[in-house]
């Protein structure tokens, strides 16, 4: 395995040639995120399972699922395309082209990307040619990325507007953070290079989302892979192995213009969005152990800011690791109209809806608890000031009980439908919901008002990863085949 880095090759971002500007034609995706919202109803999802990590010697694969209430296989798997490899721990994923290639009617959204988290290994996915059963189109292996670039543990994939892939990277091969960075391949998965300039890579790696109207592109922090590979340890966090940043780049070029510091209101910050209209200068980001959302927008002089817009109080609780249980913000998105954000306590259990009308100012509309560790029939027991406890009433679906917390996340294109899986990674799945690995996960799905706010089981879906052919399986992220609320980015 060739290991010895001299150094780091630099990729530019590429133009696309050609009819980019043509009239009247289009790429894929659509014109605007309001356009988005009237597309057709999603039929199908796309579903990371994972073996790796479970003590199962299987392969991880991309579930296929039926999402069409009409079908006779509604909200059952029918198709599985296991990887060839054991161990990846397969996790986020993208596409090779979406909104941000609309005006190139060249470019089509047909390659699924799967990074292989713990292996290193990025997967090409053809889902166009069959839809429903997707094949292996590309594997672009660990030991050529590392050559080339130095980077490991891929995380998020971008497609951007010139066809290239922008993927973050977590670390090095060893697991330090000191090696994380942005790895950029071309639209047929050559490694081109790192995208940051020499010098100006993050201080730890996890999400980013850029917004080309105002040169900028922003990455969260999760950690260095050599400590939460082994389940997460608060000292870790004290002897600064977790991250607490945003890093604000100039895009396209890679420069790192600017440092936010979130502090100790800000630990592990994890997944990012701006606003889907691409003229607003404003985002937030969920941190995972402080539980907070927090809003970042542009100042008058040019500069990036950011204050907490959502806080959720810790518990006081009994019987469990610690006094204090936090709600652990794992995952969150924004509804396409930019009127909604929905987030997930994985620990708590509950999943939360606001209205960010005025992004300053969120209101919450909806609140539901659909699994952790505080429900009824658990050890588990949350602690008033008064003395008094308290469990949560989570429903069964189809008579089964929830299991884990809510984790990943996907809304509909028309936001009244959200999916939801309780997976977040293998090693901290075993230390929080050990039960996840003997009874596997599942995805259910809530419907959503969007007209005054609320959510509610749809008691007709349930997706039982407990019941897979080769043993209980972990479900992750969530990708429709026309795109969605947490890949597109418009420019």
């Amino acid at each position: 395995m060739a290991t010895d880095v001299a150094v780091p090759q630099h990729g530019t971002v590429g133009k696309r040639q050609g009819n980019e500007a043509a009239c009247c034609k289009t790429g894929p995706g659509y014109a605007t995120p309001l356009d988005a919202m009237s597309g057709p109803k999603e039929a199908l999802i796309y579903v990371t399972a994972v073996y790796s990590g479970t003590g199962i010697q299987k392969p991880d694969y991309l579930a296929t699922v039926d999402v069409d209430p009409s079908s006779p296989t509604y909200s059952k798997v029918i198709h599985r395309l296991p990887v060839p490899y054991i161990g990846d721990e397969l996790h986020h994923t993208g596409w090779n082209s979406c909104s941000s290639c609309y005006g190139d009617p060249s470019a089509q959204r047909r390659f699924l990307v799967l990074p292989g988290l713990i292996s290193g290994r990025i997967y090409a996915i053809d889902t166009k040619t069959n839809p429903k059963a997707p094949s292996l189109h590309k594997v672009v292996e660990p030991e050529e990325i590392i050559q080339k670039t130095g980077l490991a543990y891929p995380h998020t994939s971008h497609c951007l507007a010139s066809g290239d892939l922008l993927v973050s990277c977590l670390g090095d091969k060893d697991g330090s953070a000191a090696g994380s960075g942005f790895l950029l391949l071309d639209s047929e998965f050559n490694v081109k290079g790192r995208w940051e300039k020499p010098g100006h890579s993050p201080l730890f790696g996890y999400d980013f989302w850029y917004q080309p109207r105002h040169k900028t592109m922003i990455s969260t922090s999760w950690g260095a892979p050599a400590a939460f590979t082994k389940g997460f340890n608060p000292q870790h966090v004290s002897d600064g192995l977790y991250g607490r940043h945003l890093h604000v780049y100039s895009w396209p070029e890679g420069e790192l213009k600017q440092t936010l510091d979130l502090g100790n209101t800000g630990l592990l910050p994890l997944e990012i969005r701006f606003l889907h209209d691409p003229s607003k200068d404003t985002g937030f980001v969920g941190c995972a152990l402080t539980s907070n959302i927090v809003r970042f927008f542009k100042t008058e002089d040019g500069s990036w800011s950011h204050e907490v817009a959502i806080s959720v109080k810790s518990l006081k609780v009994q019987n469990w690791i610690l006094p204090e249980m936090p709600g652990l913000i794992t995952d969150f998105l924004i509804s396409l109209d930019d009127r909604f954000l929905y987030f997930v306590n994985w620990l708590h259990g509950d999943v939360r809806q606001y209205n960010i009308e005025d992004p300053k100012n969120p209101k919450l509309t909806g609140q539901i608890w659909v699994g952790g560790l505080i429900q009824k029939g658990s050890p588990v027991v949350a602690e008033a000031e008064d003395g008094t406890t308290r469990q949560f009433d989570v429903p069964e679906i189809q008579g089964k009980k929830l299991r884990g917390g809510p984790q990943m996340i996907q809304l509909s294109l028309d936001g009244k439908r959200l999916y939801i899986t309780n997976s977040l990674f293998s090693t901290w799945d075993r230390q929080f919901y050990p039960d996840l690995l003997e009874k596997g996960s599942h995805i259910i799905q809530l419907d959503v008002n969007t007209e005054n706010g609320g959510l509610a089981v749809n008691p007709n879906f349930f997706v039982d990863f407990g019941a897979e052919p080769d043993g209980p399986a972990l479900a992750h992220e969530m990708r429709y085949p026309g795109g969605d609320c947490t890949s597109d980015i418009w420019v």
